[in-house]
């Protein structure tokens, strides 16, 4: 690649979506090196461009102009700049967006999906970037990302199909909202703190785009921790709402007394027998509470207790292997003496230093 001088992208692939800038450059270019497998090498040549396998300039497509990106190091490039980032990212879109269209048509799992039967996988991508992002692993947030987008592009090709929308309406729709919901932004709206952009944000959905009732278009599917948090924030976007968690606190503490209440006169619950109703109930009205605190004190509940389940598995497993080395089957052990096991365990954990 040193004798490389300058390099040309020429788009996704197709010969009518090259770059004017990049054509230019080529019709006086001289002769132009492209990869083996350039789809637009037969069609360069019907247009007059020599091709040659040493010339200075290197013209690819799609994933081949980002190799040669990758392996020529300094080598200026037409487009360049923003430009050429653009292109580049509409190059990879519009490849997901064809190869999409490819399984679509030739995979038989792929023609029998629905967008009923699509959601489910929606929501486990969903889960599983949230759960890469939580852990700071970009690597694996990467590859997690690029689930979820072959979930959009699934999803917007089966609109096309009906006639209600493509991939394009969707990205220019959410360009549009982001747009209308960031008026300090994008208008002459002040917004300083994080509060008031939150409040500016639920007044334009309520006023501007027609919502109508406090709870409008809450999604059913969420998980139960985040609804409640939804739930919360609504009521709150009208002023019905604590100032802090302080004011929640006491919420907390009486719904805690009144599980116990109800815990103690419903007496012990016979295995394979539904619960109690009014345990049930207390219960929800408990969780539905620490929701309450944690939104107020700035904690995602589905993150926290995510961790703290992470944590109380780390400390088992753990456990269980201490218990081994010591010739003991944890599973086997009286509950005291598998706690003290637990209990070592939480200490060697909580003693090994913090990973930067």
């Amino acid at each position: 690649m040193s004798s490389l001088q300058l390099l040309v992208a020429l788009g996704p692939g197709d010969p009518e979506l090259i770059p004017l800038a990049a054509w230019r450059t080529l019709e006086t270019a001289g002769p132009v090196r492209v990869e083996p497998d350039e789809p637009l090498a037969g069609w360069l040549a019907e247009q007059g461009i020599p091709l040659a396998s040493d010339a200075p300039v290197a013209a690819g497509s799609g994933e081949r102009f980002v190799r040669l990106v990758a392996t020529a190091g300094d080598v200026p490039s037409v487009p360049s700049g923003d430009a050429l980032r653009a292109l580049v990212a509409a190059d990879a879109m519009v490849g997901l967006m064809w190869l999409t269209a490819r399984l679509r048509r030739d995979c038989p799992w792929d023609r029998e999906q629905t967008a009923r039967s699509i959601v489910p996988h929606t929501l486990e991508e969903a889960y599983e970037v949230a759960e890469a992002a939580e852990h700071g692993d970009p690597a694996k947030l990467l590859d997690e990302l690029g689930d979820l987008l072959f979930q959009t592009s699934f999803l917007a090709l089966l609109l096309e199909e009906q006639g209600e929308g493509d991939w394009a309406q969707v990205a220019r729709g959410i360009t549009v909202k982001l747009i209308r919901r960031h008026p300090h932004v994008f208008g002459e709206v002040e917004a300083d703190t994080p509060g008031q952009v939150r409040r500016n944000w639920e007044q334009i959905k309520s006023d501007q785009e027609g919502r109508t009732g406090i709870f409008h278009d809450v999604p059913a599917v969420l998980p139960a921790l985040l609804h409640a948090r939804k739930v919360q924030r609504r009521a709150s976007a009208v002023g019905f709402d604590w100032s802090a968690w302080e004011g929640a606190w006491g919420d907390l503490g009486d719904e805690v007394r009144e599980l116990r209440q109800a815990l103690d006169a419903a007496g012990e619950h016979l295995a394979e027998h539904e619960p109690d109703a009014d345990v049930v109930h207390e219960l929800g009205d408990l969780l539905f509470a620490t929701v309450n605190v944690a939104r107020l004190a700035g904690v995602d509940p589905e993150l926290s207790l995510r961790a703290a389940s992470a944590r109380f598995r780390d400390r088992v497993e753990l456990a269980e292997r201490l218990a081994a080395d010591a010739g003991q089957r944890f599973a086997e052990l009286p509950l005291d003496e598998q706690d003290a096991w637990y209990r070592r365990a939480k200490q060697s954990l909580t003693e090994r230093p913090a990973r930067g």
